[in-house]
């Protein structure tokens, strides 16, 4: 009988004599020997496999030290690794084969913990000397790298106390990750914020009530304010999904009606707000996405229009806004034809897009948006949740709960190119992931109300109207969704068959069968667990160099496959590769209806299209026709910070000979600085090949 008293065998115990005073750890120092640590040891051990008798852990405690004065160590100073392998082997020795078990899975979890804290040291090095390039809105300020040093921390306790061992390992050697792993516990990730309703009824971020506004500039000022106060309480973005029909709303309220001039200068104060309130931790501004362009009434109107002129103007020396992300709604019979009510709000929004990148473009007419009307909302990142199997299906009041991403380049090397292996591995790694993602559910589902006093204490999340504050969020956060992503479907193609999908039709069908798999188990998921599981178009940053680095370091350079410094986004053709315009636009617009959690496709220009903005509109008419659901188009903005001039600078100013030259690339969805991007993003972005115009 393992764990009972009659079954130990041994006559010494930690009173005998002990041949040795002293004992060498790790990292070198000698100090007391303590035998009582040896017994506490065990008996964890003991205790892990249901037994309770603390003599045993003191009776095996003598054996150890017994057979440790046998094997040479009397007035010898033995190190703690020699004294952990005799425990095992007298543990084993003595027939209790389950608590050395338990004693080496105990001895694996504490040198885990050690490893952890050496790693976090080592990270904690090198942020003191420059901050993390993982996120470009990150800079490289005191603050940001304490934010960093914090989260360093966190994601070593995670992993090494928190998460299941197989989640832990999927994620350390780079079989998928786990996106945020910092805040694990602690919140959820992105929402579309019902602005409307927090205009029309005041709310309070912690100092006191803030009324309903009664000015257009106040309103603005507290549409700002809703933003960075719900990201203190989040870790992604924050967006208003009806940005315009809310602000109209509220100015259908107030008593004095502003005149356009009014209604332009409260937008140009939101959006100076929204690039220099660095309120996001880390000392960044916060992730902010404006949704609009198709309310039709006067104040709607008046307000998207604002919003894009003042975008379109720039920041005070004509800068580009960073923020917020603009994504302009294109539906037929609202304003995507002449004659159409708000048509000149379109044409608007191409001529800003032809100078500034923003807005991006969703598309409420798609095959899988319409059904909604005009309720689907996105985020820069590409983020869209609508589908809700626990409440209305609408965009305002939800968002992504957490996202796992696969490394699906991983999945075909481990299978050496079989192809019926891959799809097997595939389905196997997919549950991997769902579970993921169900841990942490089960995790953040404990979290009360009084945790995220913003974004449930005033009812930001729908459902959440229902609980108090010592509630838990179980039941309102099953609204949200649990997101599954992917990244170098290109990659993967060329290991399984050698080519991609811009290269060969074979691999356009070998693609999206992958992709409609992945799509099939997520819906079969949700059916499964009652939550919804989604499939992501993963937006990989720092990720895409990740991945590609562990892998290369398994197996080596691989041509098309290991050979750059960062795997393909999602589902997109390969940044360098050659091909025209339309059929990029086509091939990849057949993989938005399946990556129902968010997706998006641009072109890439060589320049900003200036006043050529309907080359901007074939662009956007293109992408309709493909039945995509959100796109945008990309081009190098630099600008002159002595003279303000812009265009496509190689070195200096051209007209001030200044080289302070501020470079505005756009990275996962959003706009941002060239010189904050990673080593692998940088990479991505010298290899981009342009477009030519269409014509």
């Amino acid at each position: 009988m393992e764990e009972s008293a009659a079954s130990f065998t041994g006559k010494e115990s930690p009173e005998a004599q002990i041949p040795f005073q002293e004992i060498r750890k790790r990292d070198g120092r000698v100090v007391p020997f303590d035998p009582n640590k040896i017994t506490e040891a065990i008996f964890k051990a003991v205790r892990a496999v249901g037994g309770s008798n603390r003599e045993i852990a003191e009776n095996l405690t003598g054996q150890v030290i017994h057979y440790l004065s046998t094997t040479g160590y009397s007035g010898v100073i033995p190190t703690v690794e020699e004294v952990q392998d005799a425990v095992e082997k007298t543990l084993i020795e003595n027939g209790h084969a389950r608590t050395a078990k338990a004693y080496i899975l105990y001895r694996d979890r504490r040198t885990r913990i050690r490893e952890a804290k050496s790693d976090l040291m080592d990270a904690v090095k090198e942020i003191l000397i420059e901050t993390n390039r993982e996120n470009a809105n990150i800079s490289n300020s005191p603050s940001a790298k304490m934010f960093q040093i914090a989260a360093a921390a966190s994601k070593k306790y995670y992993l090494s106390n928190l998460l299941p061992e197989e989640f832990a390992q999927a994620h350390m050697d780079g079989t998928f990750h786990i996106h945020d792993l910092d805040y694990y516990s602690k919140t959820l990730n992105c929402l579309q914020i019902d602005l409307g309703r927090l205009l029309k009824e005041g709310f309070n971020t912690g100092y006191g009530y803030i009324r309903p506004p009664q000015r257009i500039a106040t309103a603005a000022a507290q549409a700002a304010i809703i933003l960075q106060s719900n990201q203190n309480d989040m870790f992604g973005g924050q967006s208003f999904p009806h940005f315009d029909r809310d602000l109209g709303e509220g100015i259908r309220s107030f008593k004095v009606k502003p005149g356009y001039e009014e209604i332009y200068q409260a937008m140009e104060g939101l959006i100076y707000n929204l690039n220099t309130m660095c309120s996001r931790a880390g000392s960044q501004v916060p992730f902010s996405s404006l949704n609009l362009g198709t309310d039709t009434t006067a104040e709607g109107r008046a307000v998207a229009r604002a919003v894009l002129e003042a975008f379109g103007r720039g920041l005070g020396r004509g800068e580009t806004p960073v923020f917020p992300n603009l994504v302009f709604r294109v539906k037929r019979h609202v304003n995507f034809s002449p004659g159409d009510p708000n048509y000149d709000l379109y044409a608007l929004a191409l001529q800003v897009a032809a100078r500034r990148m923003n807005p991006t473009f969703s598309f409420m007419d798609s095959s899988f948006n319409a059904p909604y009307g005009d309720e689907v909302s996105y985020m820069g990142c590409r983020t869209r949740v609508i589908a809700n199997r626990h409440g209305p299906e609408v965009s305002a009041g939800r968002g992504n709960i957490a996202a796992v991403t696969l490394n699906l380049p991983r999945l075909a090397l481990s299978c050496r190119g079989q192809m019926e292996l891959f799809f097997v591995q595939l389905d196997r790694l997919l549950r991997l992931a769902a579970r993921q993602l169900l841990h942490r559910f089960e995790v953040l589902s404990r979290l009360r109300v009084k945790d995220l006093p913003f974004l449930m204490g005033e009812k930001l999340y729908l459902g959440s109207e229902n609980l108090s504050q010592d509630d838990t969020i179980r039941e309102v956060i099953k609204n949200g969704t649990l997101a599954v992503g992917f990244i170098g479907l290109a990659e993967t193609l060329c290991m399984l068959i050698g080519k991609h999908h811009g290269e060969d039709a074979e691999a356009q069908q070998l693609g999206l069968n992958i992709v409609e798999q992945m799509r099939r188990r997520m819906d079969q998921f949700s059916e499964e667990y009652d939550l919804n599981f989604v499939l992501l178009a993963t937006p990989a940053e720092g990720l895409a160099g990740r991945f590609v680095e562990i892998d290369r370091e398994r197996y080596g350079i691989l041509p098309g496959i290991t050979d750059k410094d960062y795997y393909t986004n999602s589902f997109h053709l390969p940044v360098n590769f050659a091909i025209t315009m339309a059929d990029k636009i086509a091939l990849e617009g057949e993989y938005h209806r399946l990556c129902n959690a968010g997706h998006i496709s641009y072109v890439e220009l060589e320049a900003p299209p200036g006043d050529n903005f309907e080359a901007v509109d074939r662009i956007v008419r293109q992408m309709a026709a493909a039945d995509m659901g959100y796109g945008g188009i990309n081009f190098p903005v630099d600008e002159c910070s002595r003279c303000g001039f812009s265009g496509v600078i190689a070195g200096s100013c051209p007209q001030c000979g200044s080289g302070a030259i501020r470079r505005i690339r756009r990275i996962t969805g959003y706009l941002s600085i060239e010189e904050r991007f990673n080593a692998a993003k940088r990479h991505e972005l010298n290899d981009r090949r342009p477009h030519f115009l269409p014509r």
